[in-house]
């Protein structure tokens, strides 16, 4: 069973003020108001506003689940997945000049994400003062603190320099610039004040929520890409970080055949409506039409082909390049998320795909991609596939990665083994190149948001692709919003827009 708590809390709290539309003014003492949220049920309350923000829904609002947003941005500048204009006249061109390196600083999709990005820090900022001013229990001031920071490193990977503030008490037009490196040092110092703080408690209540575990993976993540932000590397630190997590006694979901799993194979239970606590770091919760969505299967396939496999249309839109496509193994059981050549019912997906944009790619073009395999959907509007933000495979992979970038192949060898093995491969024959560890991290973790900033790191995202050519060097970073420059004219651009 899902737990589902926070949300509900939320979920309740937003229909509960929303359908109050003609009521008298109330003041209530601020005493009381602290008295509450000094309680574990307002702590939680105050919690609730901050995680529904993650989940998120439709309009850009969330992590990952619905359209255009943070994870479209992430995922389809990077080379896993892009949406083409379709030649039947279905998408509009946004998904594919994404992919294309061509956004604008006005793009709705930028928009929506640093829209999304700053609401969450309101509400964190909320959150940690109501937690604060009530003297709540220091875990969960702590969480309140560690979700901020999870969204300021967000916000200074997407943008690089931002504006930044950690109480609701300034207009947006006085919010001054902070430059990335600024930011970073206060995720650190936020993080490594607070992750012991944070609850050692795995699942149930803590199922979707940052405990101890998710904290430090967190903070694995920001260190993994210090050199990126900051010109500085720190795959020590990183290392320590994701040894930290280790602590939490994970294991990689064990794999193999099993009819009742989705695809016959128990690999893919780590996306399926409850994901298994051997490896989920933390997830988040969902449920199709009531808490966020996970749209990604279903937005993949073709609408008359979906609906002979889940009896509901498809929208016929992602695709996985060809190039990424094709470096997957035959005997990779991950392959099996794939759908490609002839289908069942007289359907065919072709592995080429010759434009994105003019005219656009034909109905049936395209890879696609059935990774988040549609559970508990009653329509075509979201299937209740929960998401994985992390989960130990990246883990393991992170500490292959840092102790290559060490000098120590040979400790790194033994991490990538087992994400192979588990996927049906074969152990390396020799130590592992960085090489070696960029292509496994797109194999594992392929449509889950990492991709972006892995090409990033590994000096492979600006590289010329089948539809572009090589980008420049300022496409690093996105731009900040049109909007958001025209609503505090103390923000600087960045660099080539």
């Amino acid at each position: 069973m899902k737990m589902k708590n926070l949300l509900v809390l939320g979920s309740i709290s937003f229909l509960f003020l929303s359908g109050c539309t003609n009521v008298e003014e109330r003041v209530y003492d601020k005493y009381a108001t602290d008295a509450f949220y000094a309680t574990p049920e307002g702590a939680d309350v105050a919690l609730a506003g901050v995680y529904a923000q993650v989940a998120g829904n439709w309009d850009g609002v969330g992590y990952a689940g619905a359209d255009k947003g943070w994870y479209d941005l992430n995922c389809m500048s990077a080379d896993e997945q892009v949406i083409p204009h379709r030649t039947s006249g279905d998408w509009q061109l946004d998904f594919a000049r994404i992919y294309q390196h061509d956004w604008l600083p006005t793009d709705l999709i930028l928009n929506n994400t640093w829209n999304w990005l700053y609401k969450s820090v309101f509400s964190a900022n909320l959150a940690v003062e109501q937690l604060t001013l009530a003297n709540a229990d220091p875990s969960k001031i702590a969480e309140a603190k560690v979700l901020r920071a999870f969204f300021y490193y967000l916000l200074i990977d997407d943008y690089g320099s931002v504006p930044f503030y950690t109480a609701n008490n300034i207009t947006v037009d006085q919010i001054p610039q902070a430059s990335r490196t600024e930011v970073f040092n206060f995720i650190i110092q936020e993080l490594t004040d607070n992750v012991e703080s944070l609850s050692a408690t795995k699942g149930g209540n803590y199922y979707g929520r940052f405990n101890k575990y998710a904290g430090y993976a967190l903070l694995a993540k920001v260190y993994l890409n210090a050199e990126v932000y900051t010109g500085t590397p720190k795959w020590a630190e990183c290392l320590a970080a994701c040894d930290k997590v280790s602590e939490g006694g994970f294991s990689l979901h064990p794999s193999g055949a099993d009819i009742s799993a989705p695809m016959g194979n128990k690999y893919f239970e780590l996306f399926g409506d409850v994901l298994p606590d051997d490896e989920t770091i933390l997830a988040i919760y969902v449920t199709e039409n009531i808490v966020s969505r996970n749209v990604y299967a279903v937005r993949s396939l073709y609408g008359p082909h979906a609906e002979k496999l889940w009896t509901y249309q498809g929208w016929n839109g992602t695709f996985v390049p060809k190039d990424f496509f094709q470096k997957y193994a035959n005997a990779d059981i991950r392959k099996k998320q794939f759908l490609y050549g002839p289908q069942e019912g007289g359907f065919n997906y072709t592995i080429d795909v010759a434009s994105l944009d003019n005219p656009g790619a034909p109905p049936q073009a395209g890879v696609r991609n059935t990774k988040f395999f549609p559970v508990g959907q009653q329509d075509g509007g979201g299937a209740s596939n929960d998401f994985p933000i992390y989960r130990y495979a990246d883990i393991l992979l992170m500490k292959a990665e840092c102790n290559v970038r060490l000098g120590n192949a040979a400790a790194a060898k033994p991490y990538i083994d087992m994400v192979r093995q588990r996927a049906g491969l074969s152990a390396l024959a020799a130590n592992p190149t960085l090489d070696n560890i960029y292509d496994e991290r797109g194999f594992e973790l392929n449509w889950e948001g990492h991709r972006r900033q892995d090409m990033i790191r590994f000096d492979k995202f600006l590289l010329p692709n089948l539809f572009r050519g090589a980008s420049p060097e300022y496409r690093k970073l996105f731009p900040i919003p049109t909007s958001a420059l025209d609503a505090n004219h103390g923000l600087k651009q960045n660099t080539g827009y």
